[in-house]
């Protein structure tokens, strides 16, 4: 990996790492509790608490993704960074700059 993918790679980094931050504020909002209080119909409450738990679900994926980009912006500058864990061939670039956090090339990702 050049030093301008490198650069260009910290870029994308730190834009995602934003990205997701938001993405944590906005689901933060949708996994409130609903208040029992709320005059809402029976179905409408089960469609709200359905609507919780998916937004909970995607809430902890994101926070799973933002640590991994925390790691990975620390990693950058590392010499095994790029490098997959499995079959330590590198990782393509356009691999890492679609998905930073990655640690494994495709094929083994696939697996």
């Amino acid at each position: 990996m050049t030093d301008q993918e490198k650069v260009q790679l910290k870029e994308k980094i730190i834009q995602k790492i934003t990205q997701t931050e938001q993405e944590i504020i906005e689901l933060n909002e949708l996994t409130k509790p609903i208040s029992p209080e709320n005059s809402i119909g029976r179905i409408s409450r089960m469609d709200a608490i359905n609507n919780k738990s998916v937004a909970e679900a995607a809430l902890r994926t994101s926070k799973q993704k933002l640590n991994k980009l925390h790691f990975a912006l620390t990693k950058v500058d590392a010499e095994d960074f790029g490098i997959c864990i499995y079959c330590k061939n590198a990782i393509q670039p356009k691999r890492l700059m679609y998905l930073p956090e990655s640690t494994r090339c495709v094929r083994c990702a696939a697996r």
